[in-house]
C-alpha cells in the first residue's frame, strides 16, 4: 500500500501547479486510467466473447486495486508514518471523508455535501447510459437470434453430424431420425440459453446503479475511482462496438464488390 500511496502522492505533486488542492483527486483519476489502459487487452478479448457478462475478468482484476485505494484513504498511518493523503481534498471535501461525515458538516447541501452530490450525479448518469445501451444491445441480439431461427434455410440446413448419421443408417430406417431428434434437443437448449442471455442482458446493466450505494459508504477517493472506471468501461465498450460494426460493414462491402466482379 505504501507503493500506491507514494505513486499517487507523486502524481499529485506533478499536477499541483495546475489543479492546486484538487491535484491528488486528479491523480486518482489518472491512476485509474492507467490501470484501465493496462487491462484494455483483456477487455477487448472479453468483448469478442459477445456475451452480456463480457468484461467480468477485468472487473475482478480491479478488485485488489480498489481494495488498496480503500485502505489508503481509510488508514491514518501508512508504513508506520502519518498518511499524507488524508489531508488532500476535492474542492471542500477531504478525499478520506465519507458521505455520512459530509452530512454532519453542513448537511447534503453543505460545502462537502455538494461534492458528494456531484459525484453521485455523475455516477448516476454513467449508470443510466450503461443501462440504456445494455438493453439496446440485448434487444438487438435477441432480434438477430429470432430472425436466424425463423429463416427457412437455417431450419432446413443439415449439420455435418446429421449427414454422417444418415449415411451410416440401416436400410429401411428413416433418414436422419436420430439426428433430427438431437437437433431438436439442441435447438431447444439453444432457445433456453438465448432466453437466459436475454434476461441477463436486461439485468446486468442495472447493476451499474449499485455503484451509487458503494460510493455512499466508501471514502471519496474510492468513489472517484468507481466513477472513473465505470465511465471508462462504458466508453470502451462503445468504442469496441463501433470498431466491430465498421469491420463488418467493410467486410460486407468487400463481398458485394466480389459479387459484382464475378457477375
Amino acid at each position: 500500500m505504501s507503493v500506491f500511496t507514494h505513486l499517487v502522492a507523486e502524481l499529485g505533486r506533478l499536477l499541483e501547479p495546475v489543479l492546486a488542492q484538487s491535484a491528488t483527486a486528479a491523480a486518482i483519476v489518472l491512476f485509474t486510467v492507467l490501470v484501465r489502459l493496462a487491462l484494455h487487452p483483456l477487455s477487448r478479448a472479453a468483448f469478442r466473447g459477445a456475451t452480456p457478462a463480457a468484461g467480468c475478468l477485468p472487473l475482478l482484476l480491479q478488485l485488489p486495486v480498489f481494495f488498496v485505494m480503500y485502505q489508503a484513504f481509510s488508514s491514518s498511518k501508512v508504513g508506520g508514518e502519518a498518511n499524507e493523503l488524508l489531508g488532500h481534498r476535492l474542492f471542500a471535501a477531504p478525499l478520506g471523508s465519507r458521505w455520512t461525515e459530509a452530512l454532519g458538516e453542513g448537511g447534503p447541501f453543505g460545502a462537502q455535501g455538494l461534492v458528494f452530490l456531484g459525484l453521485f450525479a455523475a455516477i448516476a448518469v454513467v449508470a443510466a447510459w450503461s443501462a440504456v445501451r445494455g438493453r439496446k444491445a440485448a434487444a438487438v441480439a435477441a432480434a438477430a437470434a429470432a430472425a436466424s431461427a425463423a429463416t427457412p434455410a437455417g431450419r432446413g440446413k443439415a449439420t455435418p453430424g446429421a449427414a454422417k448419421a444418415n449415411a451410416g443408417a440401416k436400410p429401411g430406417a428413416k433418414p436422419g431420425a436420430k439426428p433430427s431428434a438431437r437437433a431438436g434437443a439442441v435447438a431447444e437448449m439453444t432457445a433456453e440459453q438465448q432466453e437466459v442471455m436475454r434476461k441477463l442482458g436486461g439485468v446486468l446493466p442495472l447493476l451499474s446503479f449499485g455503484t451509487l450505494i458503494t460510493a455512499a459508504v466508501v471514502p471519496l477517493a474510492a468513489g472517484l475511482y468507481l466513477l472513473t472506471t465505470t465511465a471508462w468501461s462504458v466508453a470502451e465498450r462503445i468504442w469496441l462496438q463501433h470498431r466491430k460494426e465498421r469491420a463488418e460493414r467493410a467486410e460486407q462491402a468487400g463481398r458485394a464488390e466480389q459479387v459484382e466482379q464475378m457477375a
